[in-house]
């Protein structure tokens, strides 16, 4: 016992904090979210098949080398501000609760896109929806008609919004 406490008090004669965590909640956040990028690099370097589940996770934006997601991207509550051009998603874009505030030219949903409670004001240049448009809580649904919408969004589906 008394060997591990010369050691405890080796520091200057102060005594250590043991317990004390090593690393701050920054740096965890930011180790968490370069893993979270290799996950999606992988994803990429797999063939960006099957669905993309990032909710939750604190990320602001996708790699630029993702132009392909196989099935459903999934970012609903993260704090995505920006996606990569061009990018294609087979299945759902699921963007509800986000900050992010304008959508990239030439995106491409094959099934529904979800923007309720974003804070997205006019739809991108060349936007093509295969499935159904979910509004509610923007401002999209208040600037323009449902018609206006379907023509820019190029919508196959349903337009759900408030009003």
């Amino acid at each position: 016992m008394i060997k591990l406490k010369n050691i405890l008090l080796e520091n200057d004669g102060e005594e250590l904090d043991i317990l004390k965590p090593r690393r701050n909640k920054e740096d965890r956040q930011k180790n968490y979210i370069n893993v979270v990028l290799k996950q999606v690099q992988n994803y990429i370097k797999n063939g960006s098949e099957g669905n993309l589940n990032l909710y939750y996770i604190p990320i602001t934006e996708l790699p630029d080398n993702l132009t392909k997601v196989g099935r459903h991207l999934f970012l609903n509550r993260t704090q995505i501000q920006k996606l990569p051009n061009n990018l294609t998603v087979n299945g759902t874009l699921d963007l509800r609760e986000t900050p992010i505030t304008e959508l990239p030219d030439n995106l491409s949903v094959g099934g529904d896109l979800y923007l309720s409670y974003t804070r997205i004001k006019t739809p991108p240049k060349n936007i093509s929806v295969g499935g159904s448009l979910y509004l509610r809580g923007t401002p999209l649904e208040v600037n323009y008609t449902r018609d206006e919408l379907r023509q820019m969004f190029n919508v196959k589906g349903d337009i759900y919004r408030f009003s």
